[in-house]
């Protein structure tokens, strides 16, 4: 009785083990096409956060998507990096000032904003700050230097 035991055992845990591993194969082959989607998503976030260097005092050139009723532009916004703060590439944000037509203008911008296409750096300041926020009451020039691009 004891070796019929045994084998009704044996019995049931193929049985069992055939039946677990026929879902696992499949869920396998599930995950696999779920990871390439993942993966693919993850590439294209990869793609968006590879910006130029980034720092307080450098003078960008963002490239804003605006859609205005069914079309869409690219809007440009030049400016000088005040502040840089986050610390993850989801929470990274810039603080771009700009003056138009006698007004200053600062803009938040996530690094993360899917409608922010592009960022060129145009000049690099000589800073010793890490946020310049004393520029807004600042009239004096800043030592700057052209930043020549390879496009």
């Amino acid at each position: 009785m004891a070796d019929e035991a045994k084998d009704n055992k044996k019995a049931a845990e193929e049985v069992r083990s055939e039946a677990t591993e026929q879902p696992k194969k499949e869920s396998a082959e599930k995950k696999s096409a779920d990871d390439v989607v993942a993966e693919e998503k993850s590439e294209e976030k990869v793609k968006k956060q590879e910006w130029p260097e980034l720092r307080a005092g450098y003078t960008v050139r963002l490239h804003i998507r605006v859609s205005e009723g069914k079309k869409d532009r690219i809007q440009i916004f030049e400016g000088m990096i005040l502040a840089m703060s986050g610390k993850t590439p989801e929470t990274k944000t810039i603080t771009v000032r700009k003056v138009s037509k006698g007004y200053g203008v600062e803009k938040i911008i996530p690094l993360a904003m899917p409608s922010l296409e592009k960022i060129e750096n145009v000049k690099k300041a000589k800073v010793s700050r890490s946020k310049l926020y004393y520029l807004r009451n600042y009239n004096k020039r800043l030592k700057e230097e052209l930043v020549l691009e390879n496009n």
